[in-house]
């Protein structure tokens, strides 16, 4: 009896296993993305400058985005001068993001067309993610020095309003104060 419970559980776990082997993957139909490693909403946030949840630690420790602090304006109090400067820092901070976001997906276009042309190498594989991993490094550098600049533009009365409305509250219960928008 033990012997037959023994095999009836092999024979469900080895079905188990050919059936999860036998599954399409879960990148079945992204092989015809123009950029195998990027779906077409990242390539648009890279041409955007979107910040693409780059700025978390920034955000979620009370230092404001200059994207969403230009969307609460009027219920943050912005005076005359931080509306300016939070405007220019918001269109610098996305000059540098648009920037950078093309060149990174200039060098993922590259390296997708060595893999799809069998060109890749290990030289080049190692040049082409290591420029990749640097840009991304400086894009989210970008969009952290955004916030920490905002954070200097407002007082800490905003900074705490900033974070209420943006459903920071610390309270597990609150909701987010926008649309859903990915930082």
């Amino acid at each position: 009896m033990i012997r037959a419970g023994i095999c009836l559980c092999s024979l469900i776990v080895l079905a188990a296993g050919m059936a999860a082997w036998a599954a399409p993957s879960p990148y079945a139909g992204e092989q015809g993305r123009s950029i195998k490693a990027l779906s077409a909403q990242e390539i648009e946030d890279l041409k955007a400058g979107r910040g693409m949840g780059l700025a978390k630690a920034g955000e979620l420790n009370s230092y404001p985005g200059p994207s969403h602090v230009l969307a609460l304006q009027a219920e943050l109090g912005l005076d005359k001068p931080q509306l300016a400067a939070t405007q220019a820092l918001f269109d610098t901070m996305q000059s540098q993001a648009k920037q950078l976001g093309g060149e990174i997906l200039e060098y993922e276009q590259v390296l997708d067309r060595a893999f799809a042309a069998g060109t890749i190498d290990p030289a080049s594989l190692a040049r082409l993610t290591n420029e990749i991993a640097l840009l991304q490094g400086r894009l989210r550098a970008t969009h952290l020095a955004a916030h920490l600049a905002m954070k200097e533009l407002l007082t800490a009365q905003q900074v705490a309003a900033y974070d209420r409305l943006r459903g920071y509250g610390g309270n597990s219960d609150s909701k987010p104060a926008h649309d859903g928008h990915k930082h």
